[in-house]
């Protein structure tokens, strides 16, 4: 099965062969590049220009929203949610698109090229592909019968999608939802009995309010971190502790992860996720046959193709691109199971997984997303660098910034605006606070996981100085390469403005709502009618953020990273600068990995070649070796936190790392982190993250034997820490017992105290 499908794509994981090539990116600028076809932009869908800044590509919008105006649909047909005759003519156009590459693939005359030629590049496949095309584009038709009329009209069905009937407004502050609320208090009844089978002790000695918070999050890094993340869970499932959790949050291929554990395939079981995975990552997502036949085939046409036509033909003013594109190609491999048969629309709706959590059975999950803030242009002549004021350099930098947003199956929710929508309501424009329905009176549905998929692993559409970063390493061995690199690293400031590849594109609730929320909220976002979403992992690669929100409470984290860039990025250190500018207490400031421990090996080889004189210098030597060794993290580091703050920023970090085999004596400390990096393991050799080519973050193809070396290397740095962290769960739950007692004896020694003062009055 996978030796033909390699023949094709070569010997390469990482690049598509050159026909797929040829034919996937044909498809992708033929839907979203119409000026590269000999037709008109299409009027209700803008294409723009990749290469410009986030605040460019949200400009056009300004003038629509500065006007006051709400988006409007023009005549409506009754039925749909808003579809005016222009966005009909617009949606037709659209269809024909897919005739017009079917044309341009089927006017080459195969059988005068070469035989070789042909059975080397051009597989019976794309021979065939016009057919495929013709076939997709009568999908996508509007007209009468055809499956986007049929998509279109259950999209205003009130018993499909309930939610269109309802009208959503904005919540503004920083407080949890009563949803929320509801279920803390349902899943602390579980993880109580969790807990007293975790840590062996009768349920009936655990008091409610000694259960420690516990959050489990897990990195970005594409198929890699899906797979990991899926054995980590599934071990820390069987050791007891993930029952013990209150949330899961994930970035990237984490929000994939979850968005399988709480659907009809993954049936809340990571080991069954796992077993999906093996039937469905043999195939590139990319690679045209198995993807045009789930989109033109019942039932997976309509499960695959319903969010992209709700958001193509129902928001006429958002961008449709290689993001969306992506995220149907992701579902089409993601959410279909090996029959391809038995498909759940349910799990097309990320607020459909509370019916998986109301009750508190499983924690709950949060997804996340950045928006990049970027600062406006100078309005005059654009000033050199090296002519650039200190003053305009320092504002640059401190005005481009990424603002987190988070999804839970209860709430969309920014922190940096201070404001919130149920997730039911995303998808739909909103005005001042309100959500804005069609012409008919409804909303447009919740917008679709598929779409989702691709904004939660947009990772492509990083910045020019992301992007730089990652090439870095390939090409510092050029001829030349240090001159090219003091050239752009002179101008990261500009590289990390432009975005070479557009983010997706969502209704922007926040939209009129300046002066009523939070003052730290940019300017720019109460003007553009849409906003531009990427992958979280631009800002930081794991989650942490959303879960020190206040109001969650949590008293331990536990990171699965499964990083391409573990230690140079040093994601954990990165959470310091949020934690200082919040003012968040009992963070373990100044944890992650050592500084400059990615240059250990240098170290290392370093004192091998330095030339011992004498027996004490050799043990000298070997001491600084095993320093070097000890400095660095294992498997499994644990860091407690201190209540206290600092009080100056010249003050040392307050951390307390716990080596494996200590004592934690934490009686008055703060948040603990339980770290747990995906390192070899020589229990699983011939598999490493950095060096074996098929675990590559942009690698798309997995056989079921490298999933389960995947599994098995997460499985065995589980095990590492396993008493470990059990330990550390243990002595957490010690001290909120203590302070809790310790409180409970202050309350009734005042108790005490007051009817003796209240009895010592009658003498007088």
């Amino acid at each position: 099965m996978f030796s033909s499908y390699r023949l094709i794509y070569g010997s390469s994981r990482h690049f598509l062969g050159s026909a797929s090539l040829i034919a996937g990116y044909g498809l992708y600028r033929g839907l979203a590049n119409p000026q590269k076809i000999k037709t008109e932009a299409l009027p209700g869908t803008k294409w723009v220009d990749n290469a410009l800044p986030t605040e460019q590509l949200e400009k056009r919008d300004t003038k629509t929203a500065a006007s006051g105006k709400t988006l409007k649909s023009g005549d409506s047909d009754g039925l749909s949610p808003g579809l005016g005759n222009d966005d009909s003519w617009a949606w037709e156009n659209f269809s024909n698109k897919l005739s017009n590459i079917g044309s341009s693939i089927g006017s080459v005359k195969w059988s005068e090229l070469p035989d070789k030629v042909t059975d080397l590049i051009v597989p019976t496949w794309l021979q065939t592909l016009p057919e495929s095309i013709r076939k997709l584009q009568r999908e996508v038709d509007m007209g009468p019968g055809s499956l986007a009329d049929e998509i279109w009209a259950e999209a205003a069905d009130t018993t499909i999608n309930p939610e269109i009937a309802e009208t959503a407004r904005v919540s503004i502050g920083n407080d949890l939802s009563p949803e929320e609320i509801s279920f803390r208090e349902q899943r602390r009844l579980h993880t109580r009995h969790a807990l007293a089978h975790y840590l062996e002790i009768p349920v009936g000695d655990i008091h409610p309010d000694d259960v420690p918070t516990i959050a489990i999050c897990g990195s970005g890094g594409g198929l890699r971190a899906l797979v990991a993340g899926a054995s980590s869970y599934a071990c820390a499932r069987q050791a007891g502790l993930f029952d013990c959790a209150m949330y899961t949050a994930g970035v990237s291929g984490s929000c994939w992860l979850q968005c399988l554990y709480f659907s009809s395939l993954g049936k809340q079981n990571y080991r069954k996720v796992l077993k999906h995975l093996k039937h469905r990552l043999g195939i590139h997502l990319a690679f045209p046959p198995p993807a045009l036949r789930l989109l033109t085939s019942a039932p997976t046409n309509k499960f695959l193709l319903s969010g992209f036509i709700e958001k193509s033909r129902g928001d006429p003013e958002a961008d449709f691109g290689l993001v969306d594109i992506y995220g149907t190609l992701l579902a089409a491999r993601l959410l279909v199971p090996k029959g391809e048969l038995e498909i759940d629309p349910m799990d097309l709706k990320i607020s459909n997984q509370r019916r998986y959590i109301d009750s508190g059975l499983h924690p709950m999950p949060i997804y996340t997303m950045v928006r990049h803030e970027i600062p406006p242009e100078h309005k005059d002549k654009p000033i050199p660098s090296e002519e650039r004021s200190e003053e305009l350099e320092q504002q640059t930098k401190t005005t481009s910034w990424f603002s987190w947003w988070e999804i839970s199956p209860y709430n969309v929710w920014c922190e940096e605006i201070g404001a919130g929508i149920p997730t039911w309501s995303l998808g739909r424009p909103f005005h001042e606070g309100v959500s804005q329905p069609g012409a008919n009176g409804l909303a447009l549905p919740e917008v679709r996981i598929p779409m989702m998929l691709g904004v939660f692993g947009s990772a492509f559409c990083a910045t020019l100085s992301h992007y730089y970063k990652e090439i870095r390493p390939v090409i510092k061995g050029i001829t030349g390469f240090g001159g090219l690199d003091t050239l752009l690293s002179g101008r990261d400031d500009d590289l990390y403005k432009v975005h070479p590849i557009d983010p997706a594109a969502i209704p922007n609730f926040a939209l009129g709502l300046d002066g009523r929320v939070s003052e730290t909220c940019p300017k720019s976002i109460f003007t553009s009618t849409h906003l531009k979403l990427m992958d979280a992992g631009m800002s930081n690669n794991l989650p942490i953020y959303p879960l020190l929100r206040p109001g969650r409470d949590i008293d331990i984290l536990i990171a699965f990273d499964a990083s391409a860039d573990i230690k140079t990025e040093n994601w954990l250190s990165v959470a310091d600068g949020y934690v200082k500018q919040r003012s968040i207490k009992g963070w373990p400031v100044g944890i992650g990995w050592p500084r400059g421990s990615s240059a250990e090996e240098q170290t290392v080889r370093e004192l091998d070649q330095a030339q011992a004189s004498t027996p004490d210098e050799a043990s000298q030597r070997v001491a600084e070796a095993k320093t070097v060794a000890d400095d660095d993290l294992s498997y499994c580091t644990v860091w407690i936190g201190s209540a206290t703050e600092r009080s100056t920023d010249t003050e040392q970090p307050i951390s307390n790392r716990i080596r494996p085999d200590s004592d934690l004596d934490i009686s008055q400390s703060g948040l603990a982190i339980i770290y747990f990096p995906l390192l070899p393991n020589d229990k699983v050799p011939g598999i490493h993250p950095d060096k074996s080519d098929f675990m590559s973050t942009w690698n798309f193809i997995y056989t079921p034997e490298e999933i389960d070396q995947v599994t098995a290397l997460a499985q065995a740095n589980f095990e590492e820490g396993r008493e470990q962290t059990k330990r550390c769960v243990k002595a957490i739950y010690e001290r909120k017992k203590k302070l809790r007692l310790a409180k409970e004896d202050e309350e009734e020694k005042e108790k005490w105290r007051r009817r003796f003062k209240g009895n010592a009055d009658h003498f007088r």
